[in-house]
């Protein structure tokens, strides 16, 4: 039986131990976000060295020009996840093994975690391509949709997602073409977003190309559909991987073929706005 001084010992190990859980649980991106900040101030420095003389020219003296800002995102590069929870994600996205990232994860319940500075390159590419663009990383804004890549996009989700668009078109003038999947610049290695994603819903609204109506739509004679994948931004190396992406992107369709007549001319229609 536990008496007297050894009692209040046990006590206060107990609750020594709840407050350091507690502590623990109230933030565990804690560490994570301490390496951000460090990162992210190391990048400061680089950003305010003076240029560097390349030619060792003792003569000529350093002269700072007066106009410049910060490079701006011009695409916006759509995801989903492929794993089974946000939380998977996150975690993920703040281990340094993984090796990718993106600026925003956006979770089922439309909950959304801007994860970097939309300044900041985050690894969310990889090897893709678009048009003659072959460092979309440099240039892009990564959007993460919390989905395993066989499920349905949550309303929520995809509500908070054209929020957060609206917002990132408007802060950097992003055109309208340039609101596109992973799977589009990285075809025959990804596939995200999946098939269900409701690309016709984000063009209604000013994000990324849609077709027209096509019943009056006469395809020219001599028309390349390799080429027009080509005048779209597809990478076209692989034309095979190509025209699924295509087909992924607006027919909702998840497998290869050969274009027909009606399918032709939606990538007639569409060629034409990206020309």
């Amino acid at each position: 039986m536990i008496l007297g001084s050894e009692f209040w010992a046990v006590c206060f190990c107990l609750f020594a131990l709840c407050l350091f859980s507690l502590s623990c649980n109230h933030n565990p991106y804690k560490s994570s976000n301490k390496v951000y900040r460090k990162e992210a101030n190391n990048l400061s420095l680089v950003i305010q060295e003076q240029p560097a003389n390349y030619f060792s020219n003792d003569q000529v003296g350093w002269i700072g020009t007066v106009n410049f800002d910060l490079r701006k995102p011009n695409f916006v590069i759509i995801h989903h996840t492929a794993q089974n929870s946000c939380p998977e994600t996150l975690h993920a996205f703040t281990t340094t093994q993984s090796k990718v990232s993106a600026h925003y994860v956006i979770c089922k319940d439309g909950t959304v975690h801007h994860m970097l500075n939309d300044y900041l390159r985050a690894w969310q590419a990889g090897l893709s391509k678009w048009g003659n663009n072959s460092d979309i990383n440099s240039s892009s804004i990564g959007i993460e949709l919390d989905n395993n890549g066989y499920e349905a996009f949550s309303d929520s989700q995809i509500n908070s997602l054209l929020v957060l668009l609206d917002t990132l078109k408007t802060k950097y003038k992003i055109p309208q073409e340039n609101f596109i999947g992973h799977g589009d610049i990285a075809p025959g290695r990804k596939v995200d977003p999946n098939w269900r994603f409701p690309w016709k819903i984000l063009a209604d609204h000013g994000f990324g190309n849609w077709y027209d109506d096509t019943s009056r739509v006469v395809v020219p004679p001599g028309f390349n559909d390799i080429i027009a994948l080509r005048t779209i931004g597809y990478n076209i190396k692989d034309s095979v991987a190509a025209t699924i992406a295509f087909r992924r992107h607006w027919l909702q369709d998840t497998v290869y073929k050969n274009f027909d007549i009606e399918s032709e001319k939606i990538l007639y229609n569409l060629s034409l706005k990206y020309q």
